[in-house]
């Protein structure tokens, strides 16, 4: 399995920060399967200067770029037009347990 690192930002029209609350049930219904899957590993909202959502950060384990890229095709953050810019870097995650 890889790891990934997924940063997304949103649009930043007037009706941006409606269409991510519109979504948001349904994005958090699949983050929380694929925690059960083991596929997702961290991540949460990013924050502007005041407090608002701007965008979303994660890790993700996936067994290839394609099978994350799949995901994403269906994740409703991408259908809803949530996130304009997603930028995604396999990595290494550090284990504080190992």
């Amino acid at each position: 399995m890889k790891q990934y690192a997924v940063v997304a930002y949103d649009y930043t029209d007037a009706e941006a920060l409606d269409r991510r609350m519109a979504n948001r049930d349904a994005h958090l219904t699949g983050v929380r399967e694929l925690a059960k899957q083991g596929k997702f590993l961290s991540g949460g909202a990013i924050l502007n200067d005041e407090g608002r959502m701007i965008g979303s950060n994660a890790h993700f384990c996936f067994s290839d770029r394609q099978a994350l890229d799949a995901w994403l095709e269906s994740e409703p953050y991408m259908t809803g037009r949530v996130w304009e810019r997603v930028d995604i870097r396999e990595v290494k995650l550090f284990d504080p347990n190992a």
